[in-house]
């Protein structure tokens, strides 16, 4: 590792080269975006797609000039509007411009949309793709501007779609979208876009498209697809496909199961292959398959087998992130095979270490028994694990939660640990659940991020719970266990600067720009006029003022954690000597008892003598399971 200043000046220079974009009132966009079209005749007619963001506390859109998570729903709807425009279903006469725009990394001009539409006589469709809870507050703010110039609208995505499929009636925010003209879509639009082009081409939307009932298969689909263009506004050049959709689980705070069902549908092998060749045309080689539990597909040794015969048969530079379960090592083959296919992250659906929690969360699944194993069998393929945990489950208290943390740093070994709010998504059992109890939630849906307090608890209070959330941040990432990271990545042979850099890019987001890791990106913008609809604008002096200081604040903050973790790293490259620590020794059966994951609670204990019981082929007397 080069001295910090090196790494200081690196910065500088990037921070230098993009003083520029992120300045505000700065812009590198027009409407434009990316455009493909399907003939050349001259009559055209324009399907804007646009995956809106959402707000910070402030008002403003969280947007970046690099962004971390490429927009799926983006990429599918893309693919979908280029067979549609291949196909020329407007007719031969008709030209389908498609412009593609990721809010997150990219300003929208609402006013250079109406420009470019009225350019072309009026003849067009502003879709809003994929809109979560949080996103559609956003995507109304956009589509009511755009509406007052009599440009047509629809809005799809998990909030409409999750919607329409759990509740009784439609919420007051989609009442209102509809008053304003704004069409509805709940569902996939696979074999369905077409239609509503169609529809929007004679200027006939229907007020509502619902297809929550008939959710199509996805072989021979066209597939998800963007441009390199676009991109390279990701971190990384890091795009994305789903190759399945669909969860057998009953997780009461999930969406997926109530919008893409719990049958696994997934694309055929031949139909990876063509999506991963497309995009490696356009030097595009990583990618995050959106699957919500990867290893719930049907079909993920075919698609392995295809992928390990590209990189291993052909030599192609491909790599992948996936999404999985806490059981998938049980699964033969399974993180073999991912490891040879080029998985080199994966996200773990771990949600918590208390049993009590995950069974009021509908999460049997998970085996507290099993996480360790789980985890060694990721890291010793040399995967990088990141799981996901849920705090404010209704047993939960600051104490409890703090313990867990430290539980988890202790026993075991996760490289990156993100933290949730528990939150009612629209969507979820769990919202529906207290929708028709009449428990109170928060009516602003741009706080159903995951990272607000939406709801009460009943232990701890609004505010109590959103403290605990950011200490459990401060206490996983505490300067201690950042050493202890970069030990265990150095003892199974991962070079310690490289665990310093993947742990010094998630944590700075927390810790810099108060934002989670997963709305996160390179360099902040924000732009004045932009602000929320209802929120006033601020006078420049103040707003520029406050952007500048905040700006400098942050990157200090972060050049003292930068050279914070560099002497982090030193130390843990000059020991010379071994390391091992209980997470990383292998699972054995006499010393699980020993264990705090497993004396914790009461129900910790039940789980682990339950399990053991099950190695010895012990049954519980009939009377006693009846009890």
């Amino acid at each position: 590792m080069g001295p910090p200043g090196l790494a200081a000046r690196a910065f500088f220079r990037v921070l230098w080269q993009c003083w520029t974009c992120i300045l505000p009132g700065g812009d590198d966009t027009a409407a434009g975006g990316i455009r493909m079209s399907g003939t050349l005749e001259p009559r055209v007619f324009h399907l804007v797609l646009i995956k809106p963001t959402h707000y910070d506390d402030e008002g403003y859109p969280i947007q970046w000039v690099r962004s971390i998570i490429p927009a799926n729903s983006l990429a599918a709807l893309f693919g979908i509007g280029l067979d549609c425009a291949e196909r020329q279903v407007l007719g031969r006469d008709v030209r389908i411009e498609i412009t593609a725009l990721d809010e997150t990394n990219t300003r929208v001009k609402a006013a250079a949309i109406v420009k470019q539409i009225r350019a072309s006589g009026g003849h067009g469709l502003v879709g809003f793709v994929g809109v979560q809870s949080n996103q559609f507050p956003r995507a109304m703010d956009l589509a009511r501007e755009l509406r007052s110039h009599d440009i047509q609208c629809c809005i799809g995505g998990f909030h409409v779609s999750g919607c329409m499929a759990m509740l009784p009636e439609l919420t007051a925010d989609l009442k209102e979208a509809l008053e304003l003209g704004i069409s509805l879509f709940a569902g996939e639009a696979e074999g369905r876009l077409e239609a509503v082009l169609q529809d929007a081409y004679r200027r006939e939307l229907k007020p509502i498209y619902n297809f929550m009932d008939d959710l199509p298969g996805l072989q021979d689909q066209p597939v998800p697809y963007l441009p390199e263009e676009r991109v390279r506004r990701t971190y990384g050049r890091l795009t994305s496909f789903d190759a399945g959709r669909g969860c057998p689980y009953l997780c009461s705070f999930c969406t997926i199961i109530n919008v893409q069902g719990r049958k696994s549908r997934f694309r055929s092998a031949d139909d990876v292959e063509h999506l991963v060749r497309t995009n490696l045309e356009q030097k595009v080689g990583t990618f995050f398959i959106t699957d919500d539990n990867f290893a719930r597909n049907k079909e993920w040794e075919s698609l392995f087998d295809r992928l390990i015969e590209l990189r291993e048969g052909e030599g192609l530079p491909i790599k992948f992130i996936i999404q999985v379960d806490t059981m998938c090592h049980k699964i033969p083959r399974f993180i073999e095979k991912a490891r040879r296919a080029g998985v080199y992250r994966v996200f773990i659906g771990m949600e918590n270490i208390n049993p009590d929690a995950l069974s009021e969360a509908r999460k049997g699944q998970n085996r507290i028994t099993e996480y360790r194993a789980m985890l060694q069998a990721w890291q010793d393929r040399g995967v990088t694990t990141y799981a996901g945990y849920i705090l404010g489950f209704p047993g939960d208290t600051r104490e409890s939660i703090l313990r867990d943390i430290k539980i988890i740093q202790r026993e075991l070994p996760v490289d990156l640990l993100e933290l949730f709010i528990l939150t009612p998504l629209p969507g979820s059992a769990d919202h529906q659940k207290l929708y028709k109890q009449g428990v109170a939630m928060d009516a602003d849906m741009n706080r159903y991020d995951l990272t607000h307090v939406v709801t009460d608890h009943p232990k701890m209070s609004r505010e109590e719970l959103f403290q605990v959330y950011q200490e459990a941040w401060d206490a996983y990432y505490s300067p201690a266990h950042v050493e202890t990271l970069l030990h265990r990545a150095k003892a199974r042979g991962v070079p310690p600067r490289k665990m310093k850099s993947r742990v010094l890019k998630f944590y700075a987001l927390v810790r810099c720009e108060k934002m989670h890791p997963l709305d996160g990106g390179l360099l902040r913008r924000k732009y004045r006029r932009d602000r929320r609809h209802g929120m006033p604008l601020e006078n420049p002096v103040i707003f520029y003022g406050r952007f500048v200081w905040q700006f400098m604040a942050k990157h200090l903050d972060f050049v003292r954690l930068v050279w914070q973790y560099h002497r982090i790293c030193r130390r843990v490259e000059k020991d010379t000597a071994p390391y091992t620590d209980l997470a990383l020794t292998p699972v054995q059966d006499h010393d699980m008892a020993e264990l705090e994951i497993f004396t914790a609670t009461d129900a910790a204990k039940a789980t682990y003598q339950k399990a053991q019981q099950k190695k010895r082929g012990v049954r519980r007397p009939l009377a006693a399971a009846q009890s």
